[in-house]
């Protein structure tokens, strides 16, 4: 361990039983762009520290953002004096280590080798496309590159020592179109850790679209609807679903899910995964308790298989964590990589089959406007109607209702036009049986 060994030495000399340090190093590089000048250029590195350890069952922690002896010292008395005063008898633990782990490497070496003029250049590029994409399109309210470089230690005195490297990026434009008296806005982003991929004018391209669009909308008439609901709209709700497969949230009695394994909870067109191993910019081969991850089904066919534990929980509820464990100091339970099994039909097939109805592109307000005891929200929103099986006018000053629970159930069709987010979620749109939406 080198660098940490006094750490280690000092934990031993005052009895603490296991230690961890859990080491994080980053880099955030961000540019943005204001009439083709640099209005930002920040690069910033980051690092931090956060120390845990037992003492007579109880777990303790301390935080720093340098590292030196004193500071060695400083955290295990800070440990020492934080686990005397805990209270709650939650098993805890300092994870000796998985049988085998499936390493996936999430860091592009060559995404660190771009130049700033090379990111510059495209990122002059891609606001020059949004502004020439389309007569009505008035302003370029913002350009920006961020790129994002992580690196995660993870070692204890059980001798584990676990270090996993990422980088990506995402690129965005937001732009303000204008016609007749009414103006809208947009904004789209190419996210990824592949630069030679990034192609500003496709991107443009997208953002002058979804903007100008919009122009002309108004609101429809107060009903329920058939609908289908864009990705990004799926990967907000489903965020929300899914964290009621937490066990933490299940132990709490707050969750929807409580008592339904092995029902069915959702239609089966719905098959979602927890996909931590897929090669990706949201992999993670372990857990922030070390523990190794997995390829998952959380729901399959509409069943619900299981929840997602972490040590604590997993010890709680007599069964296995299934390598769920995030955070640093307080270990919670999350989905690493969310994706919903994608299906075969086009958007346009989704169209067709609903015949007349909305098509909702984007909703806004999801903390505010939904309720986690009960599922149900209303949220503002924006679309299209969907007539005669096509996209048809657009949608304004709308809100839409339900409940999450429904809306997974009510699902008929899932799409094929896979989207990642940078939500860490997989999703496509989904066609369901009904919405109800607030208009006129």
């Amino acid at each position: 361990m080198g660098k940490y060994d006094k750490f280690f030495a000092l934990a031993k000399e005052a009895g603490l039983e296991q230690v961890e340090l859990y080491i994080s190093e980053s880099r955030n590089l961000s540019i943005s762009l204001f009439h083709g000048e640099v209005d930002n250029y920040s690069d910033n590195k980051g690092y931090s520290i956060v120390a845990r350890g037992i003492l007579k069952g109880k777990m303790g922690s301390a935080a720093c953002d340098v590292w030196n002896n004193d500071k060695a010292a400083w955290l295990v008395k800070e440990i020492v004096s934080n686990a005397t005063v805990i209270e709650n008898d939650d098993p805890v633990f300092i994870f000796k280590g998985s049988e085998k782990y499936k390493k996936v490497s999430t860091f592009n070496k060559d995404l660190e080798e771009v130049t700033p003029e090379e990111k510059m250049a495209k990122l002059r590029a891609l606001e020059k496309a949004v502004k020439e994409g389309d007569p009505r399109i008035i302003e370029v309210a913002a350009t920006e590159y961020n790129q994002v470089f992580e690196k995660f230690t993870l070692m204890n005195s059980n001798g584990l020592n676990l270090v996993q490297k990422s980088n990506y990026f995402y690129a965005l434009a937001q732009c303000v179109a204008k016609e007749g008296e009414q103006t809208k806005s947009g904004y789209d982003m190419y996210f990824g850790n592949n630069f030679a991929a990034f192609v500003p004018e496709q991107l443009a391209k997208k953002i002058v679209a979804k903007t100008i669009e919009q122009l002309g909308g108004e609101a429809c008439e107060s009903k329920k609807y058939k609908a289908v609901l864009h990705p990004d709209v799926v990967t907000s709700l489903i965020k929300a679903y899914i964290g009621h497969a937490s066990s933490e949230e299940v132990q709490k009695n707050s969750s929807l899910f409580i008592g339904k394994v092995g029902q069915q909870i959702a239609s089966k067109k719905v098959t979602i995964e927890d996909r931590p191993l897929d090669k990706n910019v949201f992999a993670r081969w372990f857990d922030d308790e070390g523990v190794a991850t997995y390829n998952k089904p959380i729901v399959k066919n509409g069943v619900l298989q299981g929840y997602l534990y972490n040590l604590t929980t997993a010890a709680k509820a007599g069964v296995q964590t299934t390598g769920n464990g995030y955070g640093a100091a307080k270990k919670g339970v999350a989905a690493t990589f969310v994706c919903l099994k994608p299906g075969k039909k086009s958007l346009d097939e989704l169209f067709a089959k609903v015949g007349d109805g909305v098509y909702i592109t984007d909703v806004s307000g999801l903390h505010a406007g939904l309720n986690p005891q009960s599922g149900n929200f209303s949220l503002q929103s924006t679309g299209f109607m969907i007539e005669n099986g096509k996209k048809g006018k657009p949608l304004d000053l709308i809100t839409v209702s339900g409940n999450l629970l429904d809306i997974f159930k009510d699902v008929l069709e899932v799409g094929n036009d896979v989207t990642v987010s940078p939500m860490g979620v997989s999703a496509q749109s989904i066609l369901i049986k009904k919405i109800a939406v607030g208009g006129k």
